[in-house]
């Protein structure tokens, strides 16, 4: 059964509103609220409010298999510069990953699940800060609560065919998190840098030994080493400096490489620091695991499109990019699916996205047919 005209539109309006009023991970006190009064006025679904997150169930007369599905619902700091009339209210906060669209879709979803029923009880998650991989790392407790059997998302994704469904077994999307090593000597007056201890030549030899730490012939898959910030001293031409911070993004296509990338990083600057003399310390945020489909749940997945005639590719390769989604797989089986753009349509997290409600009406009745099985 197609999705019904009525709970599209509401989807769709849905999908304006939290577009209007997008929060940052964390933050998302109204978005999470409007979520909750929207299914409350039209499903007779139960809420499980969990403060920064929460849920809502079918519960089937039959409750053959507690089957799971996960909308993110963050924004992103970023300006809205395209003209939209259900643009961002709020200056330097815009939804440019289409988590509004995820979390109306989920909706638009349980809409139908409430008014035409189930064999399977269907548990809608709606999760925070998906963008900084704080929110599955705290929503994960659901999966064990809940002894659920199954967990499928989707992300709709540019430069992919349009309105097409991508899958793929294995590993999705890359494990990474950011790193940053502090360094810290002795200051000493710039015409005396031999009575000081500078820390630019210990970082200078971290940043050489990267492309080292990425050959692929020393690691199992895609392992990569992004500099993003180095800052040592200040603008004081009479001071050596004696503080230095390098900041990287460390990722890899399976945990085990990153494992091993983020020792070596602290091991050499460790022996760097000792052999200088200077204090070394290390920091770590933005964490998010290998998300990896489980290949019975990835089949599930190709099987629903082609009963139901949704247009299908695989995947060729798994995603640089990191989805916090990985955090359930661990714990059960589930997929995680995307939906094309197009080809050319603006990248996520771009000023120039904005998330296709057309894909709405694909989504749900993927969805739809995954709640079944």
């Amino acid at each position: 059964m197609k999705l019904e005209k009525k709970n599209l539109e509401l989807a769709i309006q849905l999908r304006h509103e939290l577009h209007a009023h997008p929060e940052l991970s964390n933050h998302e006190v109204w978005t999470k609220q409007h979520l909750i009064n929207f299914l409350k006025a039209n499903t007779n679904l139960e809420i499980v409010d969990r403060g920064l997150w929460f849920y809502a169930i079918y519960r089937s007369k039959v409750g053959r298999r507690n089957v799971a599905f996960r909308a993110d619902f963050d924004a992103l700091p970023i300006d809205e510069v395209i003209d939209l009339p259900y643009g961002s209210q709020y200056p330097g906060v815009s939804h440019k990953c289409g988590h509004d669209g995820h979390a109306a879709t989920l909706c638009g979803f349980a809409l139908e699940i409430d008014q035409k029923g189930c064999d399977n009880n269907v548990f809608f998650l709606f999760q925070h800060a998906e963008e900084t991989g704080d929110g599955a790392a705290q929503c994960s407790v659901f999966i064990k609560e809940n002894s659920m059997d199954e967990i499928f998302a989707w992300h709709s994704m540019s430069g992919l065919k349009y309105n097409t469904v991508y899958v793929i077994d294995g590993t999705a999307h890359c494990a990474s998190k950011g790193m940053t090593i502090y360094m810290e000597g002795v200051p000493s007056h710039a015409s005396e840098p031999e009575k000081g201890i500078n820390p630019a030549f210990a970082i200078a030899k971290v940043i050489d030994a990267i492309p080292g730490f990425m050959d692929p012939a020393n690691n199992r898959g895609l392992v990569l080493c992004t500099v993003v910030q180095v800052d040592i001293g200040a603008k004081a031409f009479g001071v050596n400096a004696s503080r230095g911070v390098l900041r990287m993004t460390i990722r890899a296509l399976y945990e085990d490489d990153l494992d091993k990338l983020q020792k070596n990083l602290e091991g050499f600057a460790k022996a760097e620091a000792e052999k200088y003399g200077l204090k070394v310390s290390f920091e770590y945020q933005d964490e998010f695991p290998e998300t990896s489909n489980h290949k019975e749940s990835s089949n599930k997945i190709r099987q629903v499109c082609k009963q139901n005639g949704l247009q299908m590719l695989e995947l060729p390769e798994a995603f640089r990019g990191s989805e916090d989604f990985g955090h359930y797989t661990k714990l059960t089986k589930g997929a995680y699916a995307y939906i094309g753009n197009g080809e050319d349509y603006p990248n996520l997290h771009s000023y120039e996205f904005d998330f296709r409600d057309n894909l709405i009406e694909t989504a749900v009745e993927l969805f739809k047919g995954l709640a079944v099985l």
